[in-house]
């Protein structure tokens, strides 16, 4: 898809993979309008060029409101890219204190349920899109994580959250063929951003050392770039790409 006048939302926009994203896309020539929970922040980093919308991606109504707005202002829906996330750390059991259902549930509400939240109103949006010369009419691009498949102590949640992710990439991808929409989602490794800042220097340091080349975090911007190649590449398609130096 060529991004140049097509419109494009973003979840967890106001930070991070979805900041970078947002501005990657933007360069990109699209016409880009963020999601975030936090409307002061949104409009404190976005700036002039690219809308930001206050969302709870775990609430359909609030996810609803906003893919109406977007369509309203801009006349459609042809890319949605999920970064919105929580980390939520704990261990099943710590100092005999059980996990907190209430903490697993927020967890996947947000990674999980939230993704796919977005994903079915962004995708029912772009079934009204007329199609391009290629019949494509939409894509979406989803966030999981190297945590899906070797999740850190305390990542119980996250990790079920972010396999749940690729493991609904695929039949998603199918659902939407007939639509021209594909679906595709990235698995980030070890990435600088807010969950990696309060990340033990100890757990860090041990995942830097199995890296292969590079030997460091990825920066926001290196996502950025995959998240527009998936969007160019018509095709690829019902796949999840790692983005992790070899951390696996």
């Amino acid at each position: 898809m060529d991004l140049r006048g097509k419109v494009a939302v973003v979840t967890g926009a106001a930070s991070g993979l979805g900041l970078a994203t947002c501005k990657g896309l933007r360069v990109a020539g699209a016409t880009v309008v963020g999601f975030d929970l936090d409307q002061r922040k949104l409009d404190d980093v976005l700036g002039p060029d690219i809308t930001g919308i206050a969302v709870d991606v775990a609430n359909e109504s609030s996810v609803q409101a906003a893919i109406d707005a977007v369509v309203s202002l801009h006349g459609g829906v042809h890319v949605a890219v999920n970064c919105a996330g929580v980390l939520g750390p704990c261990k099943t059991i710590s100092k005999g204190q059980l996990f907190p259902l209430d903490l697993w549930n927020r967890v996947l509400a947000v990674n999980l349920t939230g993704t796919f939240n977005v994903i079915r109103h962004a995708a029912l949006a772009m079934t009204r899109n007329e199609p391009a010369a290629t019949g494509e009419r939409g894509v979406i691009v989803n966030t999981s994580s190297g945590a899906a498949r070797a999740g850190q102590m305390g990542q119980a949640a996250y990790s079920a959250s972010k396999a749940g992710v690729i493991g609904m990439t695929l039949p998603i991808a199918r659902d939407l063929a007939e639509y021209g929409v594909r679906v595709v989602s990235i698995a980030p490794g070890l990435f600088e951003s807010g969950m990696s800042a309060g990340m033990p220097a100890k757990v860090s340091d041990g995942l830097i050392e199995k890296m292969l080349f590079p030997r460091r975090m990825g920066n926001a911007d290196e996502f950025a770039a995959l998240v527009r190649h998936v969007i160019e590449n018509a095709y690829l398609n019902a796949m999840t790409i790692d983005i992790d130096c070899g951390t696996r």
